[in-house]
């Protein structure tokens, strides 16, 4: 039965200070929806003999049946906390005993990341989940980096300790040990990216704190050292929170002795196995021995209660459910967790508002937001859109003020400039709606601090935006995605007269996912880009059955590809307006190592203060100054990794030649000269120019195709290549398969990089780079040849140069030029540089 009506958590939704905005993060298949199903129990959505089976928070017919999660699904829930875990909370809280909860349970898989960073940005702390069969794994390491950089408050849960009894049967001290290296190695990833300068304090996860949990989600049974440390502490006769430093690292008890040391002798035990592990061991091994004088004994001794005495006689894995169930109860440690180890939004605005908003730090809209102020003008971050019949309901987090049923507001999109008009809207809001997994919940309004849904924006912003009703109010920070769209797809109506149909079913299509982008091509080509196999497969699916609801017709899975230079041009390249009044001198050169990928994350960036980025690029990356103080601009896109820079010296007009030179080479940046592909890494340095006095004949109709030809040359004489897009396999198999793998991986151009050992010394886990043009088919290859005793997961990492010898056509980069130019319709020889060389 339902703890509290709909008016009830909307009157809890006051209390700011106990409020707990929490995201599910962890690698695929390693049980966040089924442990989620614990907390959503205790709320009493669910009964508890459904949680770990009901994965409430898997909403989509495809995510039941796939038995993963492929959408963040957002649910309010409601607690009355026991006056004990009210006392244990240290930071500022409201007199009233009831936490509301706000949980995000996002997907694992890497390819639906961008999930989870939308999922992250509107919380404020993290249950980071890690089977403890399978160790720290690939995804757990990237939704770690980006709740670090979000400023996200983590705590641990080490799941599936059932498999780890009952299937590998691990004895405790292996056990221990395996425990002990999950936590170092996630705190290693913590350390390894958390700033020294971090206003979150101290985010080390440690067992003997409580912020590390142990326990089995499908089971329903979890506990932290707290709950044991409270049973002895009063056989001890010391502290709990003493207590607790005893039962975890190199301390050994010797019950003969009755004392504690720190040295391991023949007559004393970790006291993590004998007081932690050994009780459940024994608890596991007669109930699935069916030895019940031994398990009844244990269970009066332990004092579980349970109701209904006639299931004691059953026995087996259904009756260790029950006991493990009822003695450490999964909802109640994981709640204790939540509301003791992680930040209310009063206390955590405060060290994320300045990391968020991209406005002044004085301004009204940022001291409102620092502060968690209901009073003050409304922020409100959109982070996804979620399908609600034939419309979308916007979710976001109000950070501060209140978004209410009719308000009149700004709806602000990613490209929003303050003092401008563009991407800006101002329209009423239809309807806002409390978040409940399957079903919203209108309401009237929404204080700061809580997570929310809003109807009847949807068609002014595309996938993010900033909401307020603040006039001068600036954005606030549009998402980082750790991958990035580089696999395509051409997608067509089967029946022309479908048409209208596709193209409005690819705008809903765009609007639902983050990271899914809809392009159309200069050839008339719809393209669906993605960031992997399995997240295309799911996007095409929804286009055919929801969006569309037509059947389409797809093609082969495309790459991306960029284009770059790797020598400086050979040549000063001249090229002169049509009237042959204007000359435009050029030469094209790659960018410092480094520098594209600190363009891509925002470290470097186009409205950058001049000069802090001409100190930093002269600091970082040895860059003449007087170079730096004259970057034109950034491209494509106004934003992208490559640099126009102006080098020439006392050349007149070139202010009013600008903007036509920037034109130029945002087209250029764009559609590079080998398969019209956007550059990357590359550097147009504009020598020199002479310029016509006349207006009249130095205009953009004569100035931009001459950049362009002039740009095209350059980089066709510095040496061009192709960059290709490259995935991290992390592959689990048995050792007796090793063999095939690596087959498999040298076929496919894979390289090496380590072989990993885990808990279970059969299996071993091998990282590899392979290109993403090489990787359609390779899981299902690898499960074949492995007869199913090998997973792999593909996570896009970095971009490699490719081999390109013009001269050679059978070698492999030459072939994939070939083949993109023939599919986007040009020419199939690549063009030639006195095409676009003009001679003095």
């Amino acid at each position: 039965m339902v703890n509290f009506t709909v008016d009830e958590i909307r009157q809890f939704m006051e209390n700011k200070k106990n409020i707990r905005n929490i995201s599910v993060i962890a690698h695929v298949d390693h049980g966040k929806s089924t442990l989620t199903d614990s907390l959503v129990s205790k709320a009493g959505i669910i009964s508890s003999a459904k949680a770990g089976e009901a994965r409430f928070t898997d909403t989509r017919k495809d995510e039941q049946l796939r038995c993963i999660t492929i959408k963040s699904t957002a649910v309010t829930l409601c607690y009355e906390l026991s006056d004990k875990d009210f006392e244990q909370i240290e930071q500022d809280k409201d007199p009233d005993k009831h936490l509301l909860v706000n949980l995000i349970d996002s997907p694992g898989h890497l390819d639906f990341s961008s999930e989870v960073t939308a999922a992250l940005r509107i919380t404020d702390g993290a249950l980071v989940v890690v089977d403890c069969i399978s160790g720290v794994c690939v995804q757990t390491e990237t939704v770690l980096r980006q709740s670090i950089a979000e400023r996200i408050k983590p705590i641990l849960f080490l799941n599936k300790m059932d498999r780890a009894l009952l299937e590998l049967q691990l004895d405790q001290e292996n056990l221990y040990k395996t425990f002990q290296k999950i936590v170092e190695n996630v705190n290693s990833i913590i350390s390894t990216y958390i700033c020294d300068d971090s206003k979150m304090g101290d985010i080390s996860l440690c067992p003997t704190i409580g912020n590390v949990g142990f326990g089995s989600g499908k089971y329903g049974w979890a506990f932290t050292l707290k709950e044991f440390a409270d049973i002895y502490s009063q056989k001890f006769k010391i502290e709990a929170s003493k207590l607790m430093k005893k039962l975890w690292g190199d301390n050994y008890y010797s019950a003969v002795d009755k004392k504690w040391s720190n040295q391991k002798c023949e007559n004393n035990l970790r006291g993590f196995c004998m007081f932690v592990l050994d009780p459940i061991y024994k608890l596991a091994k007669s109930i699935i021995n069916f030895n019940q004088c031994e398990y009844t004994k244990l269970i009066e001794k332990l004092g579980i209660e349970i109701k209904d005495k006639n299931v004691l006689n059953s026995g087996g894995k259904e009756l260790f459910k029950l006991v493990m169930n009822t003695w450490l109860p999964a909802g109640d440690t994981l709640l204790s967790m939540i509301t003791i180890h992680l930040p209310s939004p009063v206390r955590a605005q405060k060290y994320r508002t300045e990391l968020l908003y991209e406005g002044p730090r004085d301004d009204d809209a940022f001291r409102a937001m620092h502060d968690c102020d209901s009073t003050g003008p409304l922020m409100m971050y959109i982070s996804k859109m979620i399908p609600s019949g034939s419309r979308f309901t916007a979710m976001g987090r109000v950070f501060s003020g209140r978004a209410a049923t009719g308000q009149k507001v700004r709806i602000m999109g990613p490209n929003y400039l303050p003092g401008r008009k563009e991407d800006l809207n101002i329209k009423p809001i239809q309807r806002t709606e409390i978040m409940m997994g399957r079903i919203n919940h209108s309401v009237e309004d929404i204080p700061c601090g809580n997570i929310c849904g809003l109807v009847g924006i949807d068609q002014f912003l595309i996938k993010s935006g900033t909401i307020t009703t603040f006039e001068n109010a600036h954005n606030l920070k549009v998402m980082k995605f750790s991958v990035s769209p580089v696999v395509r797809v051409a997608v067509e109506a089967k029946n022309l007269s479908d048409l209208p149909k596709l193209v409005e079913g690819l705008k809903q299509l765009a609007k639902s996912d983050p990271m899914v982008q809809c392009v159309m091509e200069e050839s008339g080509e719809h393209v669906i880009c993605g960031a992997g196999e399995l997240h295309l497969e799911i996007c095409l699916k929804d286009l055919e059955d929801v969006y569309a609801g037509i059947p389409i017709k797809k093609s082969n899975p495309l790459v991306s590809y960029r284009e770059t230079v790797t020598e400086e041009s050979s040549v000063n390249c001249l090229a002169k307006s049509t009237n042959k009044l204007n000359r435009l001198f050029m030469k094209a050169s790659p960018l410092p190592e480094g520098l594209a990928e600190e363009i891509d994350s925002k470290a470097v960036y186009p409205s950058q203060d001049t000069k802090l980025r001409s100190k930093y690029l002269s600091e970082h990356y040895q860059l003449d100054l007087s170079y730096t103080k004259n970057i034109w601009c950034f491209g494509p896109d106004g934003n992208g990794p490559n640099l126009l820079i102006n080098s020439t010296k006392g050349v007149q007009y070139m202010n009013e030649i600008k903007d036509s030179v920037v034109a130029g080479f945002q087209w250029v940046s764009k559609e590079g000269p080998l398969v019209e592909e956007s550059l990357r890494g590359v550097r147009i340095n504009l020598t020199d120019a002479v310029i016509h006095t006349d207006s009249m004949h130095r205009s953009g109709g004569q100035i931009i195709p001459a950049a362009r030809r002039c740009m095209y040359a350059s980089i066709l004489s510095a040496e061009p290549r192709l960059y290709e897009p490259v995935y991290l396999a992390q592959i689990e198999c048995s050792r007796s398969v090793i063999g095939a793998v690596y087959n498999i991986l040298n076929q496919r151009r894979g390289i090496m990089l380590e072989e990993l050992q885990n808990g279970n010394p059969q299996i071993v886990e091998i990282k590899a780079y392979i290109p993403v043009n090489e990787s359609f088919g390779f899981s299902g290859e690898i499960q074949e040849k492995t007869s199913g005793k090998g997973f792999v997961q593909c996570v896009f990492d970095h971009w490699q140069v490719m081999d390109l010898n013009i001269n050679e056509p059978s070698s492999k980069s030459m072939q994939i030029v070939n083949n993109i130019r023939r599919r986007k319709g040009l020419k199939e020889k690549i063009p030639d540089i006195n095409q676009f060389l003009d001679k003095l």
